[in-house]
């Protein structure tokens, strides 16, 4: 594990050469990679989202694709299509986008809710199905998908059901001071993208998940999760609390950090680091609750009164 593990942390070095003033995103960037989910990415335009899905990429040695969501897109635009081949005499699956290692979602807002929806059976078993035959994904599969939580105009909110599928919902806001004057001088960001070289493949990201499913955790842990899960089912200002899946994606991210910071087992602080990041995005905001906050950073804001309020086990 140590060799993994510092890998791992090159891994994170470099990708803070190229993505500037966002540690924190970065990090939980490569949690949810490790933990195996998907990251859904929350931020104004320009501040970073697609360069850091295109980093990781090269960084893994990962194919690539991209999607720009719109409202006129088609499920077959991202699973693929099949067409008769007129020389074998036979339909031929032409793959989608979807087909590939690390897929960026860009905008995945801006398209309808049919469009949306290919992707659930994709994010949730790394396969699809188009004309009765189900295809297998190559591994590993990480989806990074990106949302302007600014405008409104033309967009489609995502349902329930997707945003399950998400292991974490991340903002991506503005650089510090002096994160943004490093990236004044520095080079153009495309031209700093061609510098970043591999630093784990494919094959070692996969046994890196294998080795993050072995890290330990103690069973006051899983009560801790649960005090948590039950609370926000309790809560009188949300209309729908944490799903069983929102439960399990913690413990696996919870996991993920701990193989990030080079430990075997995780810890109460592991837990309560992520348990919003993790849950925000499953609840609904009751209508009950009164706040000046738009409602993701209201469902935030009952998440942290929430963990705090519930004991840390010792």
């Amino acid at each position: 594990m140590q060799g993994t593990a510092s890998r791992a942390a090159a891994l994170q070095a470099a990708l803070r050469t190229i993505i500037r003033g966002q540690d924190e995103v970065i990090r939980l960037a490569l949690v949810t990679l490790f933990a195996g989910g998907h990251l859904l990415i929350e931020g104004v335009p320009g501040v970073g989202k697609t360069t850091l899905a295109q980093a990781l990429a090269r960084a893994l040695d990962c194919t690539f694709q991209r999607i720009q969501f719109t409202s006129d897109m088609l499920p077959s635009d991202v699973l693929g299509i099949s067409m008769y081949s007129a020389v074998e005499q036979r339909f031929e699956f032409k793959r989608g986008p979807v087909f590939t290692n690390v897929l960026l979602a860009d905008e995945i807002n801006r398209t309808t809710p049919k469009t949306q929806s290919s992707l659930l059976e994709a994010m949730n078993e790394s396969h699809v199905t188009v004309d009765g035959h189900s295809y297998t994904l190559p591994q590993p599969f990480l989806v990074m998908a990106t949302q302007n939580p600014v405008e409104h105009h033309g967009t489609y909110p995502l349902p329930e059901s997707q945003m399950d599928r998400f292991l974490m919902r991340v903002h991506m806001g503005y650089p510090t001071g002096v994160s943004e004057r490093e990236i004044l001088r520095s080079e153009a960001g495309a031209a700093q993208l061609d510098t970043v070289r591999p630093v784990l493949t494919a094959a070692d990201v996969i046994g890196t998940q294998d080795e993050v499913v072995r890290v330990r955790v103690d069973d006051a842990l899983v009560e801790y999760t649960m005090a948590i899960v039950s609370r926000t089912r309790e809560s009188p200002y949300l209309s729908l609390g944490v799903s069983p899946r929102g439960g399990i994606m913690l413990y696996r991210a919870a996991q993920g950090l701990a193989f990030l910071d080079g430990r075997t087992f995780a810890t109460p602080d592991d837990f309560k680091a992520l348990a919003v990041h993790v849950f925000a995005h499953r609840v609904v905001v009751s209508g009950r609750y009164s706040s000046t906050l738009k409602k993701s950073q209201q469902g935030e804001e009952i998440l942290r009164e929430i963990v705090e309020s519930v004991p840390v086990p010792v």
